[in-house]
């Protein structure tokens, strides 16, 4: 027992022992270890301060670097600035020189001018005093004495004036044949041919003589309205009781007979009737295209169409193809064909129906661009008209395929109907074209509201938009269309391009 005891008690001092020497070892370790993070925490700081020190060193420098660039620079700039300023001081001294020596030659000048002024009006005196003392030593005036000496002048050159005259002719024989034969042609342009005047004249028979000073009105003011109103070319001349209207297009040539025989009937001439009657001859003339289209569809049998189409076919009465009127050549046509194909066994109605339109786009082609079958084919296919109508007029000159057989039916009657003896005349036609490219040429200009071929094509009467061309515009444009013409189109002579601008101001009073 004492011995397990003692065991127990040195067990006990032994433990007890050792936690006191551990105890002590790890409070040592614990020193030794704070000691050495305290050396390093003060070595950290100590490196800090040094690196620290290090910046605020180089920062020192920098900043007397950059003050001295500075400085260098600032010293530069003003250093330049003090020459600018030099130069500166010198331009405005020699500016100031300079605009004194202009000054004094001013004044020099000034003076020279005015010496200039005295002595001019002294030789002036000089020569009238000569002048005179020379006319009271020859006893002449000096229109005399000018007569005599070219009198004499001439006498002398005689000789010399011939034999001049004489070589020029001779030299330039060759030239002027060439203005002769220019001549003759322009004389026979002019004629225009018998039946060239049956197609493009209206004769207009008048009451009395007295009536054409009314038409013509105070100035001219009434038939100038009448030109303008209608395109045509009003001709008053010596022929009793008549008077001619001239131009190439039917329409207007009725538009303007029928306004100048209810005008003559009425007895108030003057622009505002003349402009009412004309307004009214329009609606007229709309009604009798109206009717001749009704009559031709009535007797080739054709039957009725759209009214559209109806109209569009009586304007083909207005209308003429080498001097052939094209409506009256639609109807022959039109029974050519039914006869023929009466007799081939074809589609008679068709083939009429093919020949009666197959020139319809004449009555179009001078508003639409291309050719009159093209444009006829646009206008059949718009009325719905049978595609097989339009494939018998298609073909009549060879511009598409004979397609059925009452193609070929519409071209022999066409061909049978333009070549019969004194059907067609191509000069008329050769004439009409030139006119109608005049037209053409003055219209394709901005700002041309319509535009007239008159005098047998001798003048192009052009009426311009005011608000869209202003004077120096027209002058312009004249100069443009005349130099078109001269570039595209061939004939004799001169055309006169008349361009007119004329402004209106209309209110009412109530």
């Amino acid at each position: 027992m004492t011995i397990v005891l003692s065991t127990l008690v040195a067990g006990l001092l032994g433990a007890l022992f050792g936690i006191g020497i551990g105890y002590f070892a790890r409070q040592f370790i614990a020193s030794k270890r704070a000691t050495n993070a305290e050396s390093r925490a003060q070595q950290i700081i100590n490196d800090g301060k040094s690196q620290a020190q290090d910046i605020v060193l180089e920062a020192k420098n920098t900043a007397l670097k950059t003050l001295e660039e500075s400085k260098k620079e600032e010293k530069e700039r003003s250093a330049q600035l003090s020459r600018i300023e030099s130069l500166l001081i010198r331009k405005e001294t020699e500016l100031e020189q300079k605009s004194k020596e202009l000054g004094q030659e001013k004044e020099q000048l000034k003076n020279k001018a005015e010496e200039v002024v005295v002595i001019k009006s002294q030789i002036e005196e000089t020569r009238l005093k000569q002048i005179s003392e020379l006319e009271r030593i020859a006893s002449l005036n000096r229109e005399t004495a000018k007569a005599e000496l070219i009198t004499k002048i001439e006498e002398e050159s005689k000789d010399e004036l011939y034999r001049k005259i004489h070589k020029l002719d001779t030299d330039n024989q060759e030239e002027i044949e060439k203005k002769a034969r220019e001549i003759v042609t322009l004389a026979v342009q002019r004629y225009a041919g018998s039946h060239i005047s049956d197609s493009m004249t209206t004769v207009v028979g008048l009451p009395s003589d007295e009536v054409k000073g009314k038409i013509i009105g105070k100035e001219g003011r009434n038939i100038k309205t009448i030109e303008r109103l209608t395109g045509v070319d009003v001709i008053i001349d010596d022929t009793p009781e008549a008077l001619v209207i001239s131009g190439f297009d039917p329409v207007r040539r009725q538009i303007a007979r029928i306004a100048i025989e209810k005008l003559i009937a009425d007895g108030r001439i003057h622009p505002a009737k003349i402009e009412e009657e004309v307004q009214k001859a329009n609606e007229e003339i709309n009604a009798k295209i109206k009717e001749e289209g009704e009559a031709a569809l009535f007797e080739t049998g054709v039957g009725p169409v759209d009214p559209k189409l109806t109209f569009l076919l009586g304007r083909l009465a207005f209308r003429t193809s080498f001097g052939q009127n094209i409506l009256r050549h639609s109807v022959e046509m039109t029974h050519i064909a039914g006869m023929l194909a009466s007799e081939l066994g074809a589609d008679v109605s068709l083939a009429k129906k093919g020949a009666l339109f197959h020139d319809i786009g004449k009555a179009l082609d001078h508003e639409v661009q291309g050719t009159h079958v093209e444009i006829g084919r646009k206008v059949l296919q718009k009325f719905n008209v049978d595609p097989r109508v339009i494939q018998a007029m298609e073909a009549h000159h060879d511009e598409y395929p004979y397609a059925i057989l009452e193609a070929r039916i519409v071209q022999a009657a066409d061909a049978i109907s333009g070549a019969r003896p004194g059907a067609r005349k191509d000069t008329v036609e050769v004439y009409l074209k030139r006119l109608e490219e005049l037209e053409r040429i003055a219209t394709s200009f901005e700002g041309v509201e319509k535009s007239y071929a008159i005098q047998a094509g001798r003048e192009l009467r052009i009426f311009v938009t005011p608000t869209r061309i202003d004077d120096l515009g027209a002058i312009k444009l004249a100069k443009d269309v005349a130099r078109k013409i001269e570039e595209e189109m061939k004939y004799p002579g001169e055309i006169r391009v008349n361009v007119i601008r004329e402004t209106r101001a209309l209110e009412y009073a109530r």
